[in-house]
């Protein structure tokens, strides 16, 4: 069965937006953030979302248990600019049904 879920996502000036992102459509973060235009074209995602650059870093706030980290991912952050312990690409964060209630903030562009 199709099942919508609903995120915080607080853009770059700090607004918080409540978004309604599909799970059936194997879209990640990053691609919810571009189709809500949550950030300037051409300032997310800029790899394809490959984690081979981390323009869509992002800060998670809530406590929702995320897929285990991949190497790519974690040696993507170590080269990053503003990282911190709840750093992760948006990219490597698919929407399932349990990404209900995500709250994440964008990281600053670097």
């Amino acid at each position: 069965m199709d099942q919508d879920i609903t995120i915080k996502i607080t853009d770059r000036d700090g607004v918080t937006h409540e978004v309604v992102a599909p799970t059936d459509m194997a879209m990640n973060l990053m691609e919810v953030v571009r189709s809500y235009e949550l950030a300037p074209e051409g300032t997310i995602g800029i790899c394809g979302g490959m984690a081979m650059c981390a323009s869509c870093q992002c800060y998670v706030l809530s406590d929702t248990t995320l897929p285990e980290m991949t190497d790519d991912e974690e040696a993507m952050l170590s080269e990053a600019f503003d990282v911190k312990d709840n750093s992760r690409l948006g990219c490597q964060i698919q929407m399932t049904p349990d990404m209900n209630g995500l709250e994440v903030e964008l990281a600053p562009e670097s």
